[in-house]
């Protein structure tokens, strides 16, 4: 019972924002056009059932007139009920498009704002597959919530509507036991209910492993597919490396898991297939068995016999509504506590961003410079990774950022960016300053190569022209004729293409600030050198930090700064001549 509430209070937690959204008047009107329609629908039910009584006695009367007319009276049900499932369907789907595209607008948002979803990378969160979260499960959420909803809703009000019916035919079919009449008020109720409630507390028994293995189920399923995503993004390396068989058996071993979690829901399925086919089958002849001996003591007519059972299957099958649809309850609560944990994980990468035990990132006015005040790095487990304190980067100046690989110095940039929160102190920046961090490999999206190179900009945001002639001074003439091809940058270009494009996106932004992370380190030297005297020529008033390895960069930087060990950490090393800082040797 405790799981059930659960269950429901992150359903709404889930569910109600949307029923409060700008989209609100759409969300309630297309809802109770959905309810209404529903309950007309079991309205309709209730009058078949009226009618086979008249249809049946009418058969046994031989009374043709009565026959034909009711007939007639089918006709219009039946046309009735086709119109109505029509149009509710088709009011289901458009509320479900207009709630999907609202769940999924709202979670990219979230996902999206602020670097969260780097931060919950960092974190390692059990939200994984974030892609898997946005459009399975949210479509999933939607479609079975709906269903399951208005299908309890019908239920219920089915429920009351037939309860009362077959109470009334207790009355009129008492029940008959070895030729004795027994005078039980609502015996076909009560039978109804029984049966119903002991079909519900054995699929219980049977099914309930299945909600965890459907959840697993999915995360195993992600998890495979991200894999053979990160195969096909890497199959340069694969091939030269000559690692075919080892991704074959990387891979194997992912779907063997996935095989063996799907036994497991065979062999659960099928124990549950078993039982509520037999209870279905059982529900057919049930009430016919309990209504028989009155029906052969002629105490009732045939009309009167089909009309209880179908009255019957109408109250077992409200009352059973958790045994027919038990599969798609397991689907939906292990959807539902999917999503639950993709909020936690949106929120705890929120909240990480703004904890005091946090680094944060703060606007400075009248100022001109970043200042590093107090700045402890750490690694996600909290070891101490670089300290500064005092050390700033000011306006115009050219740095250069040395020191042994894994002593934080790329870690140091993405703390300097905001996006890297696990440490203490403070980066100050001028406000309004512009920043732009650009990687070893840059990212292009999939698309035209105007767009990919004038990205985060809006496509229109930059010219072609402009982004022509970045091209073309980074050294790509042939490139700047394909502006309007699309394509996989990323997977075409080679590493050393796509570092000339991305200081050609560096060139478009000119940003106050540009950090370089080994950005030409694909380059040939006397490239590299023609790039930084590039940027010298067209970002005069630019500052610039770049993180190399390189001798020859020495010329280009009118700073060098140095990451050397103390103690359980790397510290700067200021080697340059203007030195601002408590904690930077000189």
């Amino acid at each position: 019972m405790n799981n059930i509430r659960s269950t429901l209070a992150i359903v709404w937690r889930i569910a109600a924002p949307y029923f409060r959204s700008e989209d609100r008047l759409a969300a309630w009107t297309l809802l109770a056009a959905v309810i209404t329609i529903e309950l007309s629908l079991v309205g309709i039910d209730v009058l078949l059932n009226q009618w086979r009584n008249r249809f049946y006695n009418a058969l046994q009367e031989r009374n043709w007139d009565v026959f034909v007319r009711e007939i007639g009276v089918f006709s219009i049900l039946a046309a009735s009920n086709v119109v109505l499932v029509v149009y509710q369907l088709y009011l289901n789907q458009w509320l479900q498009i207009r709630w999907r595209r609202w769940m999924t607008s709202r979670y990219l948002g979230e996902w999206l704002h602020d670097a969260n979803h780097y931060r919950m990378q960092l974190q390692g969160d059990a939200a994984d597959n974030p892609d898997q979260r946005i459009t399975d499960d949210v479509k999933l959420f939607v479609d079975r919530t709906l269903g399951i909803g208005v299908g309890l809703l019908s239920a219920m009000v089915t429920l009351g509507s037939f309860v009362v019916i077959l109470w009334r035919l207790s009355a009129e079919a008492p029940l008959h036991v070895s030729g004795r009449e027994f005078d039980i008020p609502g015996y076909l109720v009560w039978g109804a209910l029984i049966y119903a409630v002991f079909g519900t507390a054995l699929a219980q028994w049977i099914g309930s492993p299945l909600v965890n293995l459907d959840f697993q189920q999915q995360r195993l399923e992600a998890d495979f597919r991200f894999n053979l995503v990160r195969v096909r993004e890497n199959s340069e390396q694969i091939a030269l490396l000559t690692g075919e068989s080892a991704e074959r058996r990387r891979l194997s071993a992912r779907f063997g898991r996935v095989v063996d979690n799907w036994y497991g829901i065979m062999s659960r399925t099928k124990r549950l297939t078993a039982f509520t086919r037999s209870y279905a089958q059982a529900a057919e002849i049930f009430p016919y068995i309990l209504v028989a001996p009155a029906f052969f003591a002629d105490k009732i007519q045939l009309g009167g016999m089909m009309q209880t059972g179908s009255a019957f299957s109408s109250v077992q099958s409200a009352v059973s509504f958790f045994v027919a649809n038990y599969r798609d309850l397991a689907e939906w609560r292990a959807v539902v506590a999917r999503l639950d944990g993709f909020q936690a994980a949106i929120v705890k990468a929120t909240t990480l961003a703004g904890s005091a035990d946090s680094i944060h990132v703060v606007s400075q006015a009248g100022g001109d410079e970043i200042d590093l005040r107090e700045l402890l790095v750490e690694l996600p487990n909290g070891t101490p990774l670089v300290s500064a304190n005092g050390f700033s980067i000011r306006h115009h100046e050219r740095i250069l950022v040395t020191g042994p690989s894994g002593a934080g110095k790329s870690t140091l940039f993405r703390a300097i960016a905001g996006v890297w929160p696990f440490g203490s102190g403070s980066v100050a920046v001028p406000a309004s300053a512009t920043l732009m961090m650009l990687p070893q490999r840059p990212y292009f999206p999939v698309g035209p190569l105007q767009d990919a190179i004038a990205y985060p900009a809006e496509a229109d945001a930059i010219s072609s022209d402009r982004v022509r002639d970045a091209v073309i001074s980074v050294g790509l003439i042939e490139l700047a004729q394909r502006l309007d091809e699309e394509a996989h940058w990323n997977r075409m270009l080679s590493l050393g293409e796509q570092q000339r494009l991305g200081l050609a996106r560096a060139l478009l932004h000119a940003p106050q600030y540009l950090f370089l992370d080994e950005a030409t380190a694909s380059l040939d030297e006397a490239s590299e050198a023609a790039l930084y005297r590039l940027l010298e020529e067209k970002l005069p008033d630019t500052t610039i930090v770049s993180i190399g390895h390189r001798s020859t960069l020495t010329a280009f930087h009118g700073r060098n700064v140095v990451l050397i060990r103390e103690g359980d950490r790397f510290a700067l090393q200021n080697r340059g001549e203007n030195v601002k800082s408590e904690n930077v040797k000189s």
